[in-house]
């Protein structure tokens, strides 16, 4: 396995991966993964098997201490200086789960959070996945008001350094 940033060329397989993993109402379109890697392709974290994309995580940085709609869909809103890494999506592949990958690479996006001198992550997730981003060290701060994206109840987690 690999672990690498993200490119243009990544795109595709970007909202490939994106649309086995979320219902549309939730999955980022390839015009929306152009835009955040074009803005912030540096906060990708890819896993490739070969030259198969099988998990990623991916988000921007910013003063903001919540995760808000917005976010999702406004990758200018990235500041290479700001205090949180957001984390917008945890994806793997339906036949690569359960061997620890997305943990690994979200392993990945705090080291370098904490390299780059951050406060910490923000997430948000859905109920039945606190307790997998609690066992990264992600703390759950509850149902947010912040996010409805996908007409979805969302728990922010976060991790502070």
């Amino acid at each position: 396995m690999t672990i690498r940033y993200a490119v243009p060329a990544d795109v595709p397989a970007l909202s490939a991966v994106e649309a086995e993993c979320f219902p549309p109402a939730e999955a980022a379109t390839a015009a929306e993964f152009a835009e955040r890697v074009a803005h912030y392709g540096n906060h990708f974290w890819l896993m490739y098997d070969g030259d198969k994309l099988i998990s990623f995580v991916d988000g921007f940085v910013t003063d903001d201490a919540d995760l808000t709609d917005e976010m999702y869909e406004n990758a200018a809103m990235h500041s290479e200086n700001g205090a949180w890494q957001m984390i917008f999506c945890v994806n793997t592949l339906p036949a690569y789960r359960r061997h620890g990958y997305a943990g690994e690479l979200l392993q990945k996006a705090i080291a370098d959070a904490k390299a780059q001198d951050r406060k910490g992550l923000v997430l948000t997730c859905k109920d039945r996945l606190v307790h997998y981003d609690a066992k990264c060290g992600f703390v759950d701060e509850g149902v947010t008001d912040k996010s409805t994206h996908g007409n979805v109840a969302w728990h922010q987690m976060r991790l502070t350094f």
